[in-house]
């Protein structure tokens, strides 16, 4: 990638974000189309969620990532701090990758 392209991409971003805090007052977004963009954006991230624990390479990983991820879901859901979430679940995957499973 070029240097050219690097500096437009940068300053397309900045226009875009710059975009939104200067028309944030000016433009009115019905409440419905603000529900469908919160339903949207949630369901993206539980799209990219799901294919980081579940797959690599376009092959399933196994079980142990999976049981991982639900375990440190499952403790966010209780609201038990970020890094004993990020030890819970990594301390599963590590657990069962011990006993053998994949």
């Amino acid at each position: 990638m070029t240097w050219a392209a690097v500096l437009t991409l940068a300053a397309g971003t900045y226009l875009l974000r710059l975009a939104g805090v200067v028309l944030r007052n000016r433009v009115e977004v019905p409440e419905r189309v603000e529900r469908y963009v919160d339903l949207g954006a949630t369901a993206l991230l539980v799209a990219l969620v799901a294919t980081a624990a579940l797959t690599e390479a376009g092959d399933f990983v196994g079980w142990a990532r999976p049981a991982g991820v639900a375990v440190g879901a499952l403790a966010a859901w209780r609201k038990v701090p970020f890094v004993i979430v990020v030890v819970l679940a990594a301390g599963t995957t590590a657990g069962m990758r011990a006993l053998g499973v994949p």
